[in-house]
């Protein structure tokens, strides 16, 4: 899918308001030519001293406007609201693709900037563009043909004058895409270099690189600032042209009249140019340039939409699992917590992934062993509903797993990731997000963890970084398995859970995991560290290791 595409689906999203907003707008145009109708009735009236005729004429005039406004405003309000109501339904698209989001695409800032900062750059473009095309549709086509009624000269500058607009845009709208795609890129890159600045605040002032830090960021900061002068150059370009043939062809209309109402110029009307044939021909030729100026200014808004548009197609086209059941809260699946896997692939990355065959019974301790890239990350993936099976059968509590029973099966599991992730909730919350437990001590005590909170400065009211800033990557762990400890799970699926950590750590980190078997929770861990392999009950090897596997 091309941006292009994504902005027709997002255009057919906001539905019949988009349209009948885009038609009131473009109607309410037309009113114009009442308006100039009027005002030269009015205007030839007061020079005749037909006073009756003008107060009339006036009358007309602002009813005329009135209505003009009321479309206007009508067609305007229904087209905004549609596309605020699309932009905010492709935050809840963005924002649950996400969600759902096991590994790889953008980061989380990169998204955040595409949330809150890229999307609203659509609304412009969803609520101008389809009015100012209808509005270039019908009004400039009225106009020259109500010129042509009074001066076939008058209507051939406009003809000519007119057209070059669209295709100088054109030609300018190129350079326009590519200057806003390189903006909107720069802004994403922008966003992802502080959140990971400020992740890594601490170790950075601890090596006393800060200073380089600050001149990693004014670059950044200064190479966005080029691409937006970019994006600005091309606008007072494109405005310039604009203004340019539109000023040409007013003043090329306003001459002829001029001097065909002194009597110098003979030719180019029909049998002679009253005051009144004049003045409204004067007044239609600045309304006929109006409609292409609205479309000089939401071109920009489109090229702006396209990039905007091309980056959220590009995220949807990524290869990602598609993660069984809705990923809500449910009632935890009923019976003995027991897995069986059997003849069982899945697909990552272009290749097959086998997995083990294997049985798991309620409080046993297994390892997934093997290489780096055997799979062992996906089997856990796959195990508590992430990764769907491409081939065999995965069974979890005497029951296939499937759309219908991963929800509540997952309510049963703590995960223990490699990577820990945090939100920005005080440490409490993290740890018990249930809110089940009013004492975590017993929980912290189990992991070895009770140091790790007492250090910090403001206990488990403290706040964590994205990526743990604050902790160490062995105390995040410690962490991780107190909050498994403290979900009440009954099976715990652990992804590396010692890689990298120095022996009293990791001692720390295992003494935790049986804790949890101990007091009956089943523990499937995948790891290549002989430490923790020696700790559990068994071991399952992993078929060898597949192109592709992660």
């Amino acid at each position: 899918m091309t941006g292009d595409d994504r902005l027709r689906e997002m255009e057919q999203a906001a539905g019949w308001r988009l349209r009948a907003g885009s038609v009131l707008v473009g109607a309410s145009g037309a009113f114009w030519l009442v308006q100039a109708f009027a005002a030269a009735q009015t205007i030839s009236g007061w020079i005749h001293g037909d006073t009756a005729k003008a107060m009339v004429l006036v009358a007309v005039f602002v009813a005329a406007g009135l209505l003009r406004a009321g479309l206007d405003h009508v067609g305007s309000g229904l087209a905004h609201r549609a596309a605020e109501d699309v932009v905010s339904a492709e935050r809840r698209r963005l924002l649950s693709h996400a969600a759902h989001r096991i590994e790889g695409g953008p980061s989380s800032a990169e998204t955040a900037a595409l949330v809150a900062q890229k999307l609203a750059l659509v609304s412009p473009y969803l609520s101008r563009y389809r009015s100012a095309i209808m509005r270039v549709a019908l009004v400039p086509p009225l106009i020259l043909a109500a010129s042509l009624a009074v001066s076939w000269a008058a209507a051939l500058v406009l003809l000519i004058a007119g057209p070059l607009i669209p295709v100088f845009m054109a030609l300018v709208g190129m350079a326009a895409r590519e200057a806003s795609e390189r903006q909107m890129a720069e802004i994403g890159d922008m966003n992802a270099l502080l959140i990971d600045r400020i992740a890594a605040l601490p170790d950075m002032r601890l090596l006393d690189a800060t200073a380089r830090a600050e001149a990693d960021f004014a670059a950044r900061a200064d190479s966005l600032r080029e691409r937006t002068m970019a994006v600005l150059k091309v606008a007072f370009l494109s405005s310039t042209v604009l203004e340019l043939f539109s000023a040409l062809g007013v003043a090329l209309v306003a001459v002829y009249v001029g001097f065909t109402l002194l009597g110098e110029i003979g030719f180019g009307h029909w049998g002679g140019l009253t005051v009144a044939e004049g003045v409204f021909v004067l007044l239609l030729a600045p309304e006929f340039f109006q409609p292409l100026r609205d479309m000089a200014a939401v071109w920009h808004d489109r090229a702006t939409a396209r990039a905007v548009a091309g980056e959220l197609a590009a995220l949807e086209t990524q290869d990602r699992p598609a993660i069984l059941g809705t990923g809500g809260r449910a009632a935890p699946l009923p019976g003995a917590a027991t897995v069986r896997l059997e003849h069982a692939s899945l697909r990552r990355e272009g290749g097959l992934v086998d997995l083990p065959d294997m049985v798991v019974a309620p409080g046993a301790a297994v390892a997934l062993v093997g290489p780096s890239g055997s799979g062992k990350s996906s089997a856990l993936m796959a195990l508590a509903g992430l990764f769907p099976l491409e081939t065999g059968r995965l069974e979890v509590a005497g029951r296939p797993l499937s759309d219908a029973t991963a929800d509540g099966w997952r309510a049963r599991l703590a995960l223990v990731p490699q990577e820990v992730h945090v939100p920005d909730v005080a440490l409490r919350a993290f740890l018990d997000p249930a809110g089940a437990c009013d004492d975590p001590g017993p929980a912290l005590r189990a992991a070895g963890a009770e140091e790790v909170v007492a250090r910090l400065p403001d206990g488990l009211d403290a706040r964590l970084g994205e990526t743990g800033a604050g902790v160490s990557g062995g105390e995040a762990r410690r962490l991780l398995v107190a909050r498994a400890h403290l979900s009440g799970a009954d099976v715990v699926l652990a992804d590396e859970p010692t890689a990298d950590l120095d022996d009293e750590t990791a001692r720390r980190v295992i003494a935790g995991l049986r804790a949890m078997v101990a007091r009956g929770a089943m523990l499937i861990v995948a790891t290549h560290d002989p430490r923790l392999i020696a700790a559990v009950d068994r071991n399952v090897a992993m078929p060898a290791a597949a192109e592709g596997a992660a």
